[in-house]
């Protein structure tokens, strides 16, 4: 059997996507990488439909080193509405409830947050 042919320019290199909300990772690789014409590219890592984000690709050459970088440190920002209900805990969800929220101040929100620092594995 002979060897698979790509079609698709030898582009080495990284590129670092601003992935958008409700866009998949395996949606917007293909997307992108297709303005290089690049016969080989991977990404680093996935991003869940609900996210932003960057999303490191890799082309050509440099998908040698996804690996490292799916091991890499990385870090996540969130924003939290307190006060709301919604059918599935998401944001995009249909609204259950709203109420008023009491006895909730900066130095308890920042003892609770203190649990998500550090090593989380998921």
């Amino acid at each position: 059997m002979g060897r698979r042919q790509h079609s698709g320019r030898n582009v080495t290199g990284f590129l670092r996507l601003d992935n958008p909300l409700a866009l998949t990772t395996t949606e917007a690789l293909p997307r992108d990488t297709r303005l290089y014409r690049a016969a080989k590219a991977g990404h680093t890592g996935s991003l869940d439909p609900l996210a932003t984000g960057l999303l490191p690709c890799c082309l050509g050459d440099a998908t040698k080193f996804s690996a490292f970088l799916l091991d890499a440190d990385k870090r996540y920002r969130v924003r939290v509405r307190l006060g709301v209900t919604t059918t599935t805990a998401e944001d995009e969800a249909e609204l259950v409830e709203t109420r008023p929220v009491e006895g909730v101040d900066v130095t308890r929100i920042r003892a609770v947050l203190r649990g998500f620092l550090g090593r989380i594995d998921q």
